[in-house]
């Protein structure tokens, strides 16, 4: 009879299940390191090499992928090629990762310059999506390859930030399998103390992309109307309502997106992919007030009234309406406290920091001398003179809304801006005219219309007579519009009239065209519903660098801007308006 000791097999079977669960961790860190080196290829030898041979700056470049090249390297030329030779080659004679991570856990500290610059970042790829074409051509390129995985560069930017993160878990697994007179248990606990330190910078960075996420969702959701993928940027609230018409009373389904600097009001298309609402109105969270409103035997209503309307919403419960009014008060209070806190560093600061990566970079003026005009016996604009402003104009900075739209300024995506002619503040958007004085200068839309317009001759031959130059536009009402300003028209392509344009808030699918008295024959409006809105092929482009055409049956209308960003503007408002609904709510209500 043989006497079998069974402690002892099952000591034996046990040491050999966790070898081999230290093996399979292994083989996990190994594999997953293989696919993470080539997501690091992916960045760095394919985006950033391609988006350099399309010109964009290198500073732009660098500022969006940080130091990726430096952890490529490290991870393809250093990490990669040991644990490939320890766990292949070395593990049955020497089956260890703490002394391999330990040696190597310092370099981790290069992630720290990438996940403090990942914010900046992500809006340097919004803005410049949004706004270069070369660049946005070149991502969406790069995307549609195989290699990409069906995902955007925004993704593969956060695999970094999320990759230490997983070295810490799969470390936090290996030490619990690892026997506690394991030659390899110092080392192992020496580098989870390293990796977690960097792995908390990476964990706070990816809550902020958690963010990002849900607001590029919502930008997809809206067609990309509104420009809401910002940092400063967070979607606090969103769901279906009802609105009652003020006319009859009837309830009409809505989507209201909360942000904490705004409010979303949206009607939704009836569509079954892309765009999904349509943005009805835009109401700034410093101008809202919410009232509840208690009527007996009632479904429960509440109020939300903003600069321009008044909108009477129905939910389904009485809980969902407190809940609504609830989160909306508490945005509308910590809004309160960040302009309050934001106004007394503004009062310790001199002047306002100027962004230099942007593509249209604000340019903010602190200077306490107001541009006038010099005019002539003949009482032609002939040159500029500086001179003092009052003590009322130089406390312009702290004003808190745009003097043309009434928008309210912040430090991130509406900044404070001065007309160089007569001094008022004004927005980004609203001081995107110029005049000559000795360079071309930012003024407000009423400045504009009564200095000469600066000469932009899309034609390749130059006007012969100044009067050309000099030619004023007539002035415009002062309706509110949802975009306006100096183009250029045109129906044959090569013979160009000076035009100013609006669309209308009243009516957004009319674009409408103002001439000068040498252009009688231009058009008053073009009626926006049924036209198509395209850029021209290079062949066909008539010798002007900023141009689009709008084409509504046999008649064709040729318009060019002054640059990329403006006619970038132009056209999505102007392809919005040509898609817009045929249904629309009864006058007077949304």
């Amino acid at each position: 009879m043989w006497n079998i000791n069974f402690d002892c097999l099952e000591a034996i079977h046990h040491q050999c299940t966790h070898s081999q669960k230290l093996l399979q961790i292994a083989q996990e860190l190994l594999h997953t390191e293989e696919t993470y080196v080539k997501r690091l290829h992916l960045l760095d030898q394919v985006f950033c090499t391609q988006l350099t041979e399309a010109g964009i700056p290198q500073e732009v470049i660098t500022g969006i992928f940080s130091n990726i090249s430096s952890i490529y390297r490290f991870h393809g030329q250093f990490l990669l090629p040991e644990l490939q030779t320890r766990i292949t080659e070395e593990w049955d004679t020497n089956p260890r990762l703490g002394d391999i991570l330990q040696k190597l856990a310092p370099f981790l500290k290069m992630y720290g310059e990438y996940v403090k610059n990942f914010d900046r970042a992500m809006g340097l790829v919004s803005t410049w999506t949004q706004r270069s074409l070369p660049f946005k051509d070149v991502i969406h390129s790069i995307q549609k390859q195989e290699v990409c995985g069906n995902l955007t560069l925004q993704h593969h930017m956060l695999e970094p930030v999320q990759r230490v993160p997983r070295y810490e878990l799969l470390l936090k697994d290996y030490l619990k399998r690892l026997p506690g007179d394991a030659p390899d248990r110092k080392d192992a606990e020496r580098s989870l103390e390293l990796i977690s330190t960097a792995a908390n910078h990476s964990n706070a960075a990816i809550r902020k992309m958690e963010k990002m996420h849900k607001l590029l969702e919502v930008y997809e959701q809206l067609g990309g109307e509104e420009d809401i993928v910002n940092p400063a940027n967070e979607l606090i609230k969103e769901g279906q309502i009802q609105k009652l018409s003020a006319r009859n009373g009837t309830a009409q389904y809505r989507h209201l997106f909360l942000f904490n600097s705004m409010v979303l009001y949206c009607v939704p298309k009836l569509r079954l992919m892309g765009q999904k609402f349509s943005v009805r109105e835009k109401m700034d969270i410093s101008d809202i007030q919410v009232q509840d409103i208690v009527k007996p035997k009632a479904a429960p209503v509440f109020t939300l009234k903003g600069g321009r309307r008044s909108l009477e919403l129905q939910t389904r419960t009485e809980e969902e309406k407190k809940e609504w009014i609830q989160v909306i008060q508490a945005t509308i209070e910590k809004h309160k406290q960040n302009s309050e806190t934001f106004r007394a560093f503004s009062g310790a600061c001199s002047q306002d920091e100027e962004s230099s990566l942007s593509p249209d970079s604000p340019v903010v003026s602190t200077s306490s001398m107001e541009p006038v005009g010099v005019t002539d016996s003949s009482g032609s604009a002939t040159g500029f003179e500086s001179r003092k402003l009052s003590s009322k104009t130089r406390r312009d900075k702290e004003k808190q809304s745009c003097k043309s739209c009434g928008e309210t300024f912040n430090s991130i995506t509406k900044r404070r801006h001065h007309c160089k002619l007569c001094g008022v503040v004004i927005c980004g958007k609203c001081s995107e005219f110029k005049v000559e004085n000795s360079r071309q200068s930012r003024v407000c839309r009423e400045c504009f219309l009564r200095e000469p317009v600066a000469p932009t001759n899309p034609s390749s031959e130059a006007p012969t007579e100044s009067s050309q130059l000099t030619e004023k536009l007539p002035a415009t009402d002062s309706q509110p519009s949802l975009l306006c300003g100096p183009l250029r028209l045109s129906e044959n392509g090569t013979d160009w009239s000076e035009v100013w344009a609006a669309i209308p808030e009243a009516d957004s699918q009319v674009l409408a065209l103002q001439g000068s008295s040498q252009a009688p024959q231009l058009p008053c409006t073009i009626h926006l519903p049924g036209c198509t809105v395209s850029v021209p092929d290079p062949e066909e482009h008539p010798q002007a660098g900023h141009v689009w055409k709008l084409q509504q049956g046999q008649q064709t209308w040729y318009l060019s801007a002054s640059s990329t960003e403006i006619r970038q503007r132009w056209l999505g408002v102007l392809t919005t308006s040509t898609l817009e609904d045929t249904v629309q709510d009864s006058p007077g209500t949304l």
